[in-house]
């Protein structure tokens, strides 16, 4: 009998095509990863992997020919590219024209306008004294600037509170967005799935809480979020994946500001850190319905298995090696779940995560929280 599992190819070594690989295998498809050395993170996992560069065409092509269908670790790979990708005959999903909106701020800011998503005041800023002249329009110093592209877990990010530290984004000489500085209360995300058919699928709206720039740790669902404002979140991501046309898993980072409103930070057309909670603690994770929605397979059950879900990245710090310590956090709780990336430990890298569900909220932080800290050797006991 002929194989007829698809091939779907993931750009990018990163530890999201890692367990998006993971979530193929009891499905039976094929994957095929492009990375960039054998040491990253996918790499090391899945047996077809391509080593190449995503931002030069003849290595896309070679990689991209027996799949069935391309998509994204990350957002970096060139819309020239994708668009030839797709000239030859090649699926990419989200398409060049929904990514896009993920890879440049100004364009997403400008397409998220139009439609009437609530955003902060921004606006795409020449220089040093054009940002002084932003401010006087919002109100005020502080505000935030923006590499439009290229920025990642707080990097390619100012906040600025005077025209000479609003020099620092100019230097690299790239386009820089200048946003308010949002009052917000928390963070939280909304995160979809949608088919190119265009079923959908929303799951419960987290929390995510930042350490420096860096997702530290994600509730599922947000405390105290009244169900109002939590279909508002679900029903804002749900018209950005149509009217964007995204096809394939869609985080919505979203601010909810202390007088109650709910504004869009950034988006990510992929697996996003405020789903891993979804390999643990929901019926089908993210990754499995990344990979159903670009195969245009009908999608799964996005619902909570749990009261409550939390998921505490592991952060690298001081312990290069941190399988010795899985002998006290396994002991002492055998309910956590323990997913490392088999990345190098680097200080406040993300190298893994833990995930712990319950019906009492603080114990399962608690828990979480601590398995994360003993990983990462800022505690010992």
């Amino acid at each position: 009998m002929p194989v007829t599992y698809p091939i779907v190819g993931m750009v990018g070594g990163g530890q999201l095509a890692r367990m998006t690989h993971q979530a193929g295998i009891p499905l039976g498809i094929r994957f095929r990863l492009l990375a960039a050395s054998a040491d990253e993170s996918a790499a090391q996992a899945v047996a077809d992997t391509v080593l190449g560069d995503e931002k030069a065409l003849g290595d896309l092509r070679t990689f991209a020919q027996p799949c069935a269908v391309v998509t994204f670790d990350h957002e970096h790979v060139p819309t020239e590219h994708l668009r030839a990708l797709e000239a030859d005959g090649i699926a990419v999903r989200p398409g060049p024209d929904a990514l896009v909106h993920a890879q440049d701020k100004g364009v997403m800011r400008e397409r998220l306008a139009e439609i009437g998503i609530p955003c902060p005041r921004n606006r795409i800023v020449a220089d040093p004294a054009d940002v002084a002249a932003f401010a006087d329009e919002v109100g005020g110093w502080p505000v935030v600037l923006k590499t439009v592209r290229g920025g990642y877990d707080g990097k390619g990010v100012w906040v600025v509170g005077d025209t000479e530290a609003a020099a620092a984004p100019f230097r690299a000489g790239v386009p820089v967005l200048a946003e308010e500085k949002v009052d917000f209360a928390r963070e939280l995300a909304a995160n979809v799935v949608r088919s190119p058919h265009g079923q959908a699928v929303a799951y419960p709206v987290v929390e995510s809480i930042q350490e420096d720039g860096v997702c530290r740790e994600v509730i599922a669902p947000a405390p105290d979020l009244s169900e109002e404002r939590a279909v508002e979140a679900q029903r804002i991501a749900l018209r950005i994946a149509g009217e964007l046309d995204v096809t394939g898993h869609l985080a919505v980072e979203l601010f909810e500001t202390r007088d109650g409103r709910i504004l869009v930070n950034e988006l990510a057309m992929r697996p996003h850190n405020s789903g891993h909670w979804t390999i643990d603690g929901a019926v089908t994770s993210q990754f499995e319905n990344h990979l159903r929605a670009v195969l245009d397979l009908p999608l799964g059950d996005p619902r909570a298995r749990a009261k409550w879900t939390v998921m505490v990245n592991v952060l690298g710090g001081d312990y290069p090696d941190m399988y010795p310590a899985y002998l006290h956090v396994m002991a002492r709780d055998p309910g956590v779940k323990v997913h490392m990336y088999g990345k190098e430990v680097k200080p406040g890298r993300k190298v893994g995560h833990v995930t712990v569900c319950g019906d009492d909220l603080d114990d399962v932080r608690a828990r979480a929280n601590h398995a994360a800290d003993y990983l990462r050797g800022s505690i010992t006991e």
